[in-house]
């Protein structure tokens, strides 16, 4: 397989770029079930999805840094559907009546449930968020000639990650909780899902440099058309 390096449009799909699309929408949808417990991390309240949601991150980076944003466009979109799938199976498990002998109805609504609002909150701070930060990288991407990887991934991370917390918690809990607490929850919430990205960088370097030498790809977006939808 070859590929021409700065190229707008790039290669074929290759396992690898199949395998870290897997792992994207993976990490999607564990995020989504584990969301809904809480957890105070030192002193700072966040959902227990902080363990695997930044992950996306992460893997939508190197996607768009080695493959470009169309092809990365694609796996937002694959993450959004694998993400509706569980959640429509769930809520449809929910509806069918449990067996006599089980006693864990109540527990697997209050667990895996969601109501209307959340759900919307969630899906919509998704696509807001994930598109932002494959749009940011790829056009810094541009801007820096393909130097500073790192600035690429944090600061589309800054951009991406702080839309879709600000984005979810606004739509979920405004209203609900008071405006001043809400703000500080966005801004301790963005803070730390952007240092786990920050300290995941080497890693980041590590799968970027490999993906770009064995699948010779290394796309640069210059006349790509950076609509959600192609």
């Amino acid at each position: 397989m070859t590929s021409t390096p700065g190229a707008a449009t790039a290669a074929p799909p290759t396992t690898r770029y199949v395998v870290v699309a897997v792992l994207f929408v993976a990490c999607l949808i564990t995020a989504n079930v584990i969301a809904t417990k809480i957890v105070t991390l030192a002193g700072v309240t966040l959902s227990a999805a902080i363990v695997i949601f930044p992950v996306s991150y992460i893997l939508g980076d190197i996607l768009t840094e080695v493959y470009g944003f169309a092809r990365t466009r694609t796996v937002i979109w694959l993450g959004f559907v694998g993400n509706l799938i569980a959640v429509a199976a769930i809520w449809l498990g929910g509806l069918l009546p449990a067996a006599p002998f089980w006693p864990n109805q109540a527990a697997y609504e209050a667990i895996l449930g969601a109501t209307p609002r959340i759900l919307a909150a969630s899906f919509v701070a998704y696509l807001i968020g994930e598109f932002a930060n494959a749009y940011v990288l790829a056009r810094m991407k541009i801007a820096t000639h393909g130097r500073h990887l790192w600035a690429r991934t944090i600061g589309s991370t800054l951009v991406g990650q702080g839309l879709d917390t600000a984005v979810f918690l606004a739509i979920a809990f405004a209203g609900v909780i008071p405006t001043g607490a809400l703000l500080s929850l966005i801004v301790a919430q963005w803070l730390a899902k952007s240092a786990y990205e920050a300290l995941a960088t080497p890693l980041t370097y590590g799968a970027v440099a490999y993906l770009k030498r064995v699948d010779k790809s290394d796309v640069y977006d210059r006349d790509t058309r950076f609509s959600p939808l192609g």
